[in-house]
């Protein structure tokens, strides 16, 4: 697209350049010789006038008087030529050869002025002023060709990063993120594509919820009947009762690895592991893993799910990368470790905000800029466990940013599950199935 629109941009330039300079060219050509031959008609109006005026004042006539109107630096040279009222010729001016333009003036007491300059003269001023313009032209062409390639990478730069986004969202990416470009329709569609990623993946998330719930509920009549059956095996005197409840277990198990593979091709073929995460859920299980510890070094945790807001992340991923930043908090930080969730304000149900902070000291400022490099560390540790957390983040198509130096406040963005989109809505859940004993045939 981008040598596209070089192309068509240096076209258009190159046609007005023709448009507009060659009749310029043209017509400045013939300004300037016409220009010079009025001159030239004004200089031998203006010798005969003088001529006349010491004709009629009795003075003599001579060459010396024509050498003032010959020219000079500020005009062309001209040969001149007076023939009086007697016949006597007087003569000035260098000898012209070739082609003239030649003015001719007569006076009221019968004098006759003849002027001539040099035609390559006033064309060389011609060929100057058409290479004046010529330049001109060329300036203007490669100032277009220059605004046509920055125009072209404004124009093509977001068209890569929208299929860079699109090629995000088809191959799992939760949320692809772009900045906006300032170009009306390319915005429109990057975020068209926003509201696409966000109902795909809430229907995603719905699939696994339904998943889940469909293996739940399928997994359980399923063990009861593979029970049944086995008991059936063992109790049964007949023996042909006994081969059909061996044939039937077989199919069964058969069908539970049927519905497992199901499964598991659901999983594998959804685009990605995110789903709808419960906050609060999984901030009860951080409370249980890490309550102990911070116990044990005399300082508190709290956790508070105040958004109250279901996301899309990886729930192994979420719980990975809040117990990276609890435990930093409890190795450098200090006071009460405080993490708590916050809507982020731009629209209803677009993302939530998790905050980690402490009171400790914080962050250096020669560390903070390179906080999430991997092999980078504020104390004793590798480095590696702010880099993967950042990297699992992203992967769910959120962010971890150090928001805050001192005290340190690690903020997670993650987008939010569209309220229109909740599993629990779109796809509630079913009705407990049971399975009750039934009464043996005699």
């Amino acid at each position: 697209m981008r040598r596209r629109a070089v192309q068509m941009i240096v076209v258009a330039v190159t046609v007005a350049v023709l448009i507009l300079g060659v009749p310029t060219a043209i017509f400045g050509g013939i300004f300037v010789w016409e220009a010079e031959r009025d001159t030239l008609d004004l200089r031998a109006s203006s010798l005969g006038r003088s001529v006349e005026r010491r004709i009629n004042n009795g003075e003599q006539l001579d060459d010396t008087m024509l050498e003032p109107w010959v020219g000079g630096d500020s005009q062309h040279a001209a040969s001149i030529l007076v023939r009086g009222p007697g016949g006597e010729e007087f003569r000035a001016g260098p000898e012209i050869e070739g082609r003239v333009i030649r003015s001719q003036q007569s006076t009221p007491s019968g004098a006759a002025i003849r002027m001539y300059i040099a035609a390559s003269d006033v064309q060389w001023q011609v060929a100057r002023v058409v290479a004046l313009i010529a330049l001109g032209a060329a300036a203007a062409l490669v100032v277009g060709v220059v605004v046509a390639r920055r125009q072209a990478r404004n124009l093509s730069a977001p068209l890569i990063y929208l299929a860079a986004s699109a090629e995000q969202l088809g191959s799992g990416q939760v949320r692809p993120r772009m900045k906006p470009s300032g170009i009306e329709e390319i915005d429109l569609v990057a975020a068209e594509l926003v509201r696409t990623a966000d109902r795909m993946a809430g229907r995603l998330a719905a699939e696994r919820q339904f998943a889940a719930d469909a293996s739940h509920q399928l997994r359980t009549p399923l063990t009861a009947l593979s029970m049944r059956l086995e008991e059936i095996l063992v109790l049964a005197d007949n023996d042909e009762v006994r081969e059909e409840a061996r044939v039937s277990l077989e199919q069964l198990e058969r069908l539970t690895g049927v519905v497992e593979d199901l499964l598991k091709s659901s999983r594998s073929s959804s685009g990605g592991t995110t789903e709808a995460v419960h906050l609060d859920e999984v901030f009860a299980q951080q409370e249980e893993e890490w309550a102990g510890a911070f116990t044990r070094a005399g300082r508190r945790l709290v956790l508070d799910d105040a958004a109250g807001v279901s996301v899309l992340a990886t729930p192994g991923s979420l719980a990975q990368v809040l117990a990276t930043l609890i435990e930093n908090s409890l190795k450098y930080g200090a006071g009460t470790t405080t993490v708590r969730t916050r809507a982020s304000g731009k629209g209803k149900n677009t993302g939530v905000f998790i905050d980690v902070s402490d009171e400790g000291e914080g962050v250096s400022d020669e560390t903070a800029p390179d906080i999430f490099t991997k092999h980078i560390s504020g104390g004793v540790g590798t480095g590696l466990g702010l880099a993967l957390a950042k990297d699992l983040v992203t992967a769910d198509g959120g962010r971890l940013e150090l928001s805050q130096r001192r005290p340190p406040i690690f903020t997670v963005f993650l987008n939010a599950l569209p309220a229109s989109l909740d599993p629990d809505v779109v796809l509630p859940q079913g009705g407990l199935v049971t399975v009750g004993r039934r009464r043996r045939r005699r």
